[in-house]
């Protein structure tokens, strides 16, 4: 035996022999199955992926050897917003956009990208000597991997478990399109916080609000009072006028408003904070002829939406305020306050910014049409294995993390504005009528509708909506396939 170890000699003998070699107890009575969590095809892996990946290769080896059938699935995932965002990175640097390449022409250079980054992961995963079958390898944007995604989705929308809605989303900017909170950096920082009066319809009197975003006022519709605040009880059913606008906004008592925080007085912005976004909903907040209305019938709630995708004012904002970035328009919003003496004053406060992971980008909350999953049932049902024991966490504390996680969920906003991923499979009609299906021919031949023109919804799907049928759908699923029949559900998730 050498003194020294060859790494070279030793690992490129190695990598031949199980790249091209399968294990296989085919007649064991017992499996062991794990999937790789696929990694993103936006480069190579990285030391993270390696140590990963040897102890997944550690499980399917040790469990090989005692005896059982052992399946290890490997494969990449599409990535979306992640890999739309390398492929226009790279086009910048030659002066190109992908509005100006258009759809088809930019999904083809992404498609290059790809097939790039997923042969250099090939090597690298085939470099640890990690004990996969290759001839099983998957994609999550593959042709079959694709037809499961739809399956899913319309087996979803077609129970009611789907729906569309037009609701506050986290959105970015500068990609253009909704992300979801996992994907949101929070930026702690120090900022101001302003006191701004409004004043009491019919009296000499102001009701005193402090907030961090002056810019939103355009979007109030209420202004909100814990009703055990005896400072303001005499106030509760007036209505504060809004700066600028003269809009009536009424004065509701909510215990949801914390008494401690700036004046007590919080002002009520559904269309842009997730906060307010609930108050309005329960209130039912809706205007009418520049009065704000309360009501019971949840189908009035209307929120105020004040900025367009690029998060400057639309039409819904006055001059001089209109056709702004959000920033710009704080700024005169401030100074024009200061000119009509309704700023009271300005202090130090410690403000929490969202941030775009992939972007940097200051996260608006903005008011879109999306398509959401309805959650609750899900997490229900998921709960209830956990706590019979059928799926463990090691270590146990993380039981905690994931129940304070699932009992507190949101249904899930599954709706991207880019164009790299997997276009929903739904169609409009010229009154904007949905239809969910497979294809045109799928869609007229299950509403039975006749010689109608369809328009694809343009959107594609989050990329964890096919990342999270991975563990089924690259064994198959929706086909009764034997790897499917042996090996789901999986064993392991490292």
């Amino acid at each position: 035996m050498d003194k020294r170890y060859n790494p070279t000699e030793v690992e490129e003998k190695w990598v031949d022999i199980w790249s091209k070699n399968v294990f296989f107890n085919k007649d064991a009575k017992n499996t062991f199955s794990q999937v790789i969590p696929p990694p993103n095809v936006t480069g190579t892996l990285h030391m993270g992926h390696s140590f990963q990946y040897a102890i997944m290769d550690f499980y399917t080896r040790y469990n090989h050897m005692s005896g059982k059938k052992s399946h290890w699935q490997v494969g990449t995932d599409h990535a979306g917003i992640a890999t739309q965002l390398v492929v226009e990175n790279n086009l910048s640097k030659k002066n190109i956009s992908r509005l100006q390449l258009g759809r088809d022409e930019f999904l083809n250079e992404v498609w290059k990208w790809k097939d790039s980054s997923e042969e250099k992961i090939q090597s690298q995963i085939k470099r640890l000597g990690s004990s996969v079958d290759w001839s099983k390898y998957r994609f999550t944007l593959d042709e079959r991997f694709s037809k499961t995604v739809n399956k899913a989705f319309i087996d979803l929308y077609r129970s009611n478990k789907i729906y569309r809605g037009y609701r506050l989303v986290n959105w970015d900017p500068s990609l253009k399109t909704a992300v979801s909170d996992l994907e949101v950096v929070r930026q702690n920082k120090m900022g101001l916080i302003w006191h701004i009066n409004y004043p009491i319809e019919g009296s000499n009197e102001f009701i005193t609000v402090a907030t961090t975003r002056p810019e939103t006022l355009f979007g109030d519709m209420a202004i909100a009072v814990n009703p055990n605040d005896s400072r303001y009880k005499s106030l509760i059913g007036k209505y504060a006028l809004l700066p600028f606008l003269n809009r009536k906004l009424p004065i509701i008592a909510d215990e949801y408003v914390d008494m401690e925080f700036g004046t007590g007085c919080l002002k009520i912005t559904p269309g842009h904070d997730f906060n307010d976004y609930e108050i309005g909903k329960k209130y039912s907040l809706h205007e009418k002829d520049g009065i704000v209305l309360t009501s019971k019938n949840s189908n009035d709630f209307k929120p105020i939406n004040i900025f367009n995708d690029d998060a400057w004012t639309n039409d819904n904002v006055p001059e001089p305020f209109n056709n702004l970035d959000r920033f710009k328009v704080r700024k005169i919003v401030i100074e024009e306050l200061s000119k009509l003496n309704l700023l009271v004053h300005e202090e130090d406060y410690e403000v929490s910014i969202p941030r775009g992971e992939r972007s940097n980008i200051v996260i608006e909350p903005r008011l879109s049409n999306q398509w959401y999953v309805k959650t609750s049932e899900m997490a229900e049902k998921a709960n209830k294995e956990v706590r019979n024991g059928n799926i463990k966490f090691h270590p146990k504390n993380w039981d905690k993390t994931y129940f304070n996680w699932m009992d507190n969920i949101e249904d899930w906003c599954i709706s991207r504005q880019i164009w790299w991923g997997h276009r929903i499979p739904a169609w409009y009609d010229k009154d904007k009528n949905v239809y969910v299906g497979e294809n045109e021919n799928d869609v007229k031949n299950h509403y039975k509708l006749k010689d109608i023109k369809l328009t694809q919804d343009e959107d594609v799907l989050d990329t964890w909506f096919s990342s999270s049928l991975w563990p089924f759908g690259s064994l198959g699923w929706p086909e009764e396939t034997d790897d499917f029949k042996d090996f789901f559900p999986t064993s392991l998730l490292v």
